[in-house]
């Protein structure tokens, strides 16, 4: 259970905050926008692609990873002439190695990578072993290669050596690094430099350096309401965690890029505050969950007099609808469905959606993303 006095305590919850998960989290915003800055100074603004690259590779091992991936493929296809054809195809290369010491993972090539293809690799410390080993194979492929990365770390130099594109991670002044490699804030200004190339390079629209200032601005607005000192009535933040604390959280979602968030905020969920989350979309999440909702209301066959003293009770499902768009639902669709089976079977239901004011994708992701970020940073304080 969590300790609902601690959330109003700012004080308190500053004490218990060794790591600066809180402070990570809420300067979220000052992120994007010097990682924007520093994609802007290392040239990704000057890209002159000759066209959308065949196949996108993406290796690292932060939570920007997955979520990158989701993104890119997430976000609104491009209208311009030179990017039709749809999203070019995105494959994750997994980490593997003897141990889970990042001097010990390393990343393979798929056997047809080539030239036409594009290696983004991401780190936080550019120090792992395998990373230079990739971008070495990726280089002999004739592969094209981005990284993300520390300036001066072993990662950036190999690029750089190769001759192709490192956009130096940098941070906000006065920032540390966070305390926990899954905690929440950190992974934008990993994830910033390749939403900008994503958007040059004609992959998708509404990532652009207006945008991207657009989605800083939105992380502000929200670290206002979801940072410490706001009470728990009026904070996103701290009322999803009171109410996920001794749940099941099931995040269903209804499009893509809310089903990227809600992939994300599990993982986060699970790594960071120990909180197991299940996600599925809409409309399959109705037969994928269904089971767990139907479960709490069978009672019928129960054991009377089995012993109950020792018996740990089972978190109930709490269902969290991920939505891209605020607007009014039609009758029989998935999202009426789905809050006619919770109330069903009287299953508390949230909904998180952006507001009216949200323009474009990245402010709406902001609005999704945001509220999440804090409740699994209450979640891992309390």
């Amino acid at each position: 259970m969590i300790d609902e006095t601690l959330l109003d305590d700012s004080e308190r919850l500053l004490r218990a905050d060794t790591g600066g998960l809180l402070r990570a989290v809420a300067t979220a915003g000052a992120q994007v926008r010097t990682a924007a800055r520093a994609a802007t100074e290392a040239g990704i603004d000057g890209l002159r692609p000759e066209g959308r690259p065949g196949t996108i590779l993406i290796a690292g091992t932060g939570p920007e990873v997955p979520l990158a991936a989701d993104l890119l493929t997430a976000l609104p296809g491009s209208s311009r002439p030179e990017a039709a054809g749809g999203s070019a195809p995105l494959t994750v290369l997994p980490a593997t190695g003897p141990l889970a010491a990042p001097g010990a993972l390393r990343w393979t090539l798929p056997r047809w990578a080539g030239p036409m293809d594009l290696l983004l690799v991401t780190s936080a410390e550019g120090t792992e072993a395998g990373l230079p080993l990739l971008v070495d194979a990726a280089y002999r492929r004739g592969c094209s290669i981005v990284s993300v990365t520390p300036a001066g770390s072993p990662l950036a130099e190999a690029t750089t050596h190769r001759r192709n594109l490192t956009v130096p991670l940098t941070r906000p002044a006065h920032q540390e690094a966070a305390g926990h490699l899954a905690a929440p804030g950190p992974y934008w200004s990993l994830l910033t430099p390749l939403l900008l190339l994503g958007d040059r390079l004609g992959l998708y629209e509404g990532a652009g350096q207006t945008e991207v200032a657009a989605l800083a601005d939105r992380l502000d607005r929200h670290a206002e309401r979801c940072g410490p000192t706001a009470p728990t009535a009026g904070n996103p933040g701290k009322t999803l965690a009171a109410e996920c604390a001794a749940a099941l959280p099931l995040l269903w979602s209804e499009g893509p890029l809310a089903g990227a968030v809600a992939r994300h905020c599990a993982a986060t969920f699970t790594a960071l505050a120990g909180t197991p989350a299940l996600t599925a979309a809409l409309p399959g999440a109705l037969t994928a969950h269904g089971a767990l909702l139907t479960r709490t209301t069978r009672t019928s066959e129960d054991d009377f007099f089995r012993d109950r003293v020792d018996e740990p009770e089972a978190p109930r499902p709490r269902v969290l609808l991920l939505r891209e768009d605020a607007a009014a639902v039609p009758a029989g669709s998935a999202v009426t469905a789905a809050r006619d089976l919770a109330h069903e079977h009287g299953i508390a239901l949230g909904e998180i959606a952006p507001a009216e004011d949200a323009e474009g994708p990245l402010t709406a992701l902001a609005d999704l993303l945001a509220p999440l970020d804090f409740a699994a940073v209450y979640l891992t304080l309390a």
